[in-house]
């Protein structure tokens, strides 16, 4: 809050803000009850589900999973075929198969495939490791990614049955809520500095040393003016329950996704390009915030640029358009509230699993 006000000032300071808040939560209440999600149909299987360490996709797998299946039982990327073979599953489901999975992983999902039991993966990391995930995904029955460019790639390798399946948000954790002054902010971003978002950042640190801004994630002492901006950066990882109140105290945030060809940070020797969108566009959009995305193809399709969140091509356009948002709360609050209610109408878990189970068992 501003030193300078004097205290009635302040008083009314605090009444807007707690107006505003309280008119934002009340649409977001009234917006959920207009969406709470019911299965079209129940599954009488039992899946093995091997999370990646990915821990808000894989809550949102395993809360989505509730009230679509018999019974759901995680296992580990080490004991997938031990635990295939005890449980006797009608599907092992993996997500991503990268980073945390042994060298043998591959191999144990060949031996679940020799017990009858369907597999199937869904990547979440593609383009980025994309010469790593085109040896693992011909070991599986099913494959789903949420990028769009790599369907034809996994389908050239060998692969049957591939299918575009876009990520989702796990809506019980990013949602809308109330937080305190500490989490304010005109602007925030939250995500570690690749190269791409340094050369971005860089120009824009004119204009973010003049508003209240919170950047989180690693890396972004590399910034030409960190200086300028250091008071406004936290260095490191938060956990998700902070992000959340992060995005929520924000009137905009920022989204920028990584570039698909990065040397030193990918594995994507065969430059496919990156399609479709993040994660963090589901789960800004779920907290009712005004998110500004640089564009994605698979964007439109998802959501409504301009009227449920909105895009930007250059520094120039992203500060225009922040400027524009931050200068009129009736315009900030209705692309918002558009935004979650397309989100959690649209883009929740539960209905990305119902698609993959309908592939899957052919019902």
């Amino acid at each position: 809050m501003n030193a300078s006000l004097n205290g009635a000032q302040k008083q009314e300071l605090d009444f807007r803000t707690g107006y505003q808040s309280g008119y934002r939560l009340g649409c977001c209440e009234q917006i959920r009850g207009h969406h709470t999600f019911v299965p079209s149909m129940f599954y009488d299987k039992k899946i093995l589900y091997i999370p990646q360490g990915f821990e808000a996709i894989d809550a949102g797998i395993i809360h989505g999973f509730h009230g679509i299946v018999k019974e759901l039982r995680l296992g580990t990327p080490q004991e997938t075929f031990k635990l295939a073979q005890s449980f006797e599953p009608d599907l092992v489901l993996v997500l991503n198969g990268l980073h945390v999975f042994p060298k043998n992983h591959c191999d144990q999902i060949d031996q679940v495939r020799s017990l009858g039991i369907q597999t199937a993966i869904w990547f979440a990391d593609d383009p980025y490791y994309m010469d790593v995930s085109i040896q693992i995904a011909p070991h599986y029955d099913y494959v789903f990614t949420h990028e769009q460019s790599c369907v034809q790639h996994y389908q050239l390798a060998g692969c049957r049955e591939v299918h575009y399946l876009p990520l989702a948000v796990n809506n019980s954790i990013y949602r809308p809520i109330d937080v305190s002054e500490s989490y304010r902010s005109d602007i925030c971003f939250i995500g570690n500095a690749f190269p791409n978002r340094i050369a971005f950042f860089n120009q824009l640190v004119p204009y973010l040393a003049q508003r209240k801004v919170f950047i989180i994630g690693s890396l972004w002492d590399r910034l030409k003016q960190y200086k300028r901006l250091a008071s406004k950066i936290h260095l490191s990882w938060v956990p998700i329950e902070e992000t959340v109140k992060f995005y929520n105290g924000a009137k905009v945030v920022i989204n920028l996704h990584r570039a698909p060809f990065d040397a030193k940070y990918n594995r994507n020797s065969k430059k496919i390009p990156a399609r479709s969108t993040n994660p963090r566009t589901y789960e800004i959009s779920a907290c009712a915030t005004v998110q500004l995305t640089d564009i994605r193809a698979d964007l439109p399709s998802l959501y409504r640029p301009t009227d449920e969140l909105d895009t930007y091509q250059t520094a120039e356009e992203l500060i225009h358009k922040t400027e524009m948002y931050l200068h009129d709360e009736e315009l900030r609050n209705r692309v918002a509230l558009r935004g979650y209610n397309c989100t959690i109408r649209d883009h929740i878990f539960p209905k990305r699993l119902e698609q993959m189970m309908r592939i899957v068992f052919k019902v």
